[in-house]
Formats: structure tokens, sequence, C-alpha cells
């Protein structure tokens, strides 16, 4: 049964997409600890992270990488953490998250948005992705 990140692959679930190429996809997490809380995936379905081949682990890191410096940008910031949990959805899955404090890394609260801050905070991280080549 696919993952419902293989469904926003797919096209089958909406997302609030910032950057895409053939092997991965950044997303705006729906349930964010922080404004501007993304994910970074593989379009390939593999459920945990050490089990990606070692190529596709290093150009997901260095996808992640470009996604969060270009978030940096877009969000005002302390710095992006980076986590990977793996627990939520068996679908392997970077969370890059603007950090003000500790508490921005606390997966057990939410902060709400709404649909058009979501399209607002997408649209500014994509300005800042604009002419990244990935």
């Amino acid at each position: 049964m696919p993952t419902i990140f293989t469904k926003i692959i797919n096209g089958e679930i909406p997302a609030y997409k910032v950057a895409e190429t053939d092997k991965f996809l950044a997303f705006l997490d729906i349930r964010p600890n922080a404004k501007g809380h993304t994910l970074c995936i593989p379009k390939e379905e593999v459920n945990k992270l050490f089990d990606l081949d070692e190529d596709t682990y290093m150009e997901l890191m260095a996808f992640s990488r470009k996604v969060a410096i270009g978030l940096e940008k877009a969000i005002s910031c302390k710095r992006v953490g980076v986590a990977v949990v793996g627990l939520e959805v068996p679908h392997v899955h970077v969370h890059l998250i603007p950090l003000n404090s500790m508490g921005d890394m606390d997966f057990s609260r939410n902060i709400p948005l709404s649909d058009e801050e979501f399209e607002q905070i997408a649209g500014d991280i994509k300005k800042k992705l604009d002419g990244v080549s990935f």
C-alpha cells in the first residue's frame, strides 16, 4: 500500500511543494513545528534512511541542504534544524525546521496555519530557490 508521501508524489493528495527534481520532492509539513517546516523526500518509497543506497542518501542530503539554504533566506530564524525520525510515515523524510528555540524541535506541538499562510510560505521559499541548480 502506498504511503501518504507516495500519494503526494503521484498527485493523488495535494501538497505545498517548494522544490522538486526527478528523484526528490520538498514540501511543507501540514502539521508544522514552526512556520516553514519542510519535508524532503526521495520519490522512491523506502522505509528507512539507512536502507537508501549510498548515492541516493548523499543526493537526498545535498537536495535537503539546498532547500535548507533557501528556507533560511525565506523564513526569519536563528538556524534550520534537521531531523530524521521516520516513525510517523514509513517513507524516508528529512525534516527541515526553522529554529528560534529548542522548543521548535518538539514534535508534540504543532502551529496552526491557514491555507493562505501555507501558500505564502511555499511561495516565499520557492522564490529563494529560484535559479538554484538541483
